[in-house]
């Protein structure tokens, strides 16, 4: 089991408060046009994520992660890699004090790293084997929100796992342990994949699975994040880089969206996120060169072979070739 998932067993790190104590009106602090009030926890513990000022929300999306929130509902987040669908649900998280935890459902995340498993631990002095639970069963005993991350990539045995808990109120049973979990009150689930759960059909994503449709249909909301808006865009960037000017920004975007539309159209096999353009921005103002910046930022991440187009959407856009060394002059 990895660190992060160790962290989260730290009994010392239990949450300060069992269950939401306020509320916070979901109008005034997200910008939804909704006359709602989100319950929320007044004091924070350490697995409350980290609060961005400067975030930006999509109505939709947090809309439909309010209603996770507010009413137990199972919410999964699709879309492309980049539109920031984790980062989403993190801050709203931050912004209710609800703990929050992540788990990227890679090939290394097995069944017993979800469920838990027999450990040799010492006692006065003597060694005996104590089953340790896994990530599910402790966060389904906590009023925690779980997070589970490329949903759509999980392996088939880890999703049948999950699929018992995804029902509101669903219980866990541990067979070797002869006990049944019902799961905290304030207990939340989310999601975000590539897909919708149809598998890889567009040949982006390699990896993600077909997902068990009587699965996909246990997660009461399914939305989907895309990338956002160039003036959105151009406000988050700016918030980061204050000191660059918008004609530049705006180019940068110009140049990101031509990587993304090249990335959806399967002519790139890498994209760059908001994420990717704020870090352009924050290089170019160490280094001062918007080329050299780029490399760094952006293009030395790209296959070799996909350079030559990549560097075409930068001539498109700023008017001028990219020079071929890293190490070049102003």
């Amino acid at each position: 089991m990895n660190d992060y998932i160790e962290k989260s067993f730290d009994e010392h790190s239990a949450p300060v408060i069992s269950a939401p104590d306020t509320t916070v009106d979901a109008r005034e602090v997200f910008g939804i046009d909704r006359d709602w009030q989100i319950p929320a926890f007044s004091l924070k513990d350490d697995r409350v994520p980290d609060l961005d000022e400067g975030y930006v929300f999509d109505p939709d999306t947090t809309a439909a992660i309010l209603a996770g929130f507010a009413h137990d509902r199972r919410v999964m987040v699709q879309g492309y890699h980049g539109t920031g669908k984790s980062t989403h649900i993190e801050q709203v998280a931050a912004r209710l004090n609800w703990p929050c935890i992540r788990i990227n459902l890679d090939a290394h995340i097995s069944r017993i790293d979800l469920i838990g498993r027999d450990a040799i631990v010492l006692k006065n002095g003597l060694q005996k084997t104590e089953f340790k639970e896994g990530l599910l069963p402790w966060a389904l005993q906590h009023p925690v929100a779980l997070v589970f991350d490329e949903y759509d990539a999980g392996r088939p045995d880890v999703m049948f796992v999950i699929q018992r808990v995804l029902e509101q109120q669903g219980k866990l049973t541990l067979l070797d342990q002869n006990r049944v979990i019902r799961p905290d009150p304030n207990f939340r689930l989310f999601a975000t994949a590539n897909t919708v759960g149809l598998g890889d059909t567009s040949g982006l994503y390699h990896g993600t699975q077909a997902i068990n449709q009587g699965q996909m249909d246990r997660w009461n909301i399914v939305v989907g994040l895309n990338y956002l808006p160039e003036e959105t865009e151009l406000d988050i960037v700016k918030t980061k880089n204050p000191d660059t000017s918008d004609e530049v920004l705006k180019k940068m975007i110009q140049l990101a969206d031509l990587t993304r539309q090249g990335f959806i159209n399967g002519d790139i096999s890498t994209v760059m996120s908001p994420r990717t353009v704020i870090t352009w921005a924050q290089n170019n103002a160490i280094f001062d060169n918007l080329p050299m910046s780029f490399r760094l930022s952006f293009l030395n991440k790209c296959d070799e072979e996909e350079r030559t187009l990549i560097a075409e959407y930068y001539q498109r856009v700023f008017g001028e070739d990219l020079p071929e060394s890293a190490a070049f002059r102003k």
